[in-house]
């Protein structure tokens, strides 16, 4: 399988007063292309630093982190938000939707910062929403949307722009049980059929169950295993 995302004995510190936290420590990880990997591990184990790191939202102290051949850790501020800008969709706990705005035109939003013409835009924002299964709503506001079908758009809004890596924090944390299967459901959908790279954190064994591998952090440090695929 080709190397998506390569990390290379990372270390995060942060300074709290005079005391040094070491959140991760000397940690290596490869993801290959098309992979759907699920980070687990207690509070506090250092899953959402590590996200940040590969979805170029922080930099390592040490180490290095490749994703697609760019070592994103030695880009500028400006370089590394037009680099996130074009290769990752993120998708978070909460929608962060604009409410006086539609579905498409929360969809468009990442859209605006590009050179795309707006017949480009919005044939993008259409086959966003069909994936997502939500096409018959296109012109409905968040407040008009169920839970689940208002994290729909936050996803449709991630892959708008087709990127390479899908990152995922804690995406079904405020769902209910079925509205959370069924985010899982379209993830590993986008997954297998799209063959979208997808990286997610969760404090769900059931939501992990839908991914194809399984990282476990603990005080920093790595563990791996595989899990089983969910039908």
């Amino acid at each position: 399988m080709e190397t998506l995302v390569s990390i290379k004995q990372i270390t995060k510190q942060y300074q709290r007063g005079t005391e040094r936290v070491d959140v991760l420590r000397d940690l290596s990880l490869e993801l290959g292309k098309g992979e759907f990997v699920a980070i687990m591990g207690p509070s506090g184990s250092g899953k959402s630093t590590l996200l940040n790191l590969i979805a170029g939202l922080d930099a390592p102290s040490t180490g290095h982190v490749e994703v697609a051949g760019q070592r994103i850790e030695q880009l500028s501020e400006s370089a590394l938000t037009r680099w996130r800008a074009s290769n990752v969709g993120f998708v978070f706990q909460s929608c962060h939707l604009l409410p006086a705005f539609t579905a498409a035109e929360n969809i468009e939003v990442p859209l605006l910062l590009t050179s795309l013409s707006a017949a480009r835009r919005q044939q993008q924002v259409r086959t966003a929403l069909e994936l997502v299964g939500l096409s018959e709503r296109a012109h409905h506001k968040p407040a008009q949307l169920s839970g689940g079908q208002q994290q729909r758009v936050a996803i449709a809004r991630a892959i708008v722009s087709d990127p390479i890596l899908l990152v995922c924090d804690e995406p079904t944390g405020n769902l209910d049980r079925a509205s959370a299967d069924d985010i899982l459901t379209l993830l590993k959908s986008l997954n297998v059929r799209s063959h979208k790279t997808i990286v997610m954190v969760t404090h769900d064994p059931k939501a992990a169950e839908y991914a194809t591998r399984t990282v476990v952090l603990d005080k920093g440090a790595l563990m791996t295993r595989a899990t089983a695929v969910a039908a």
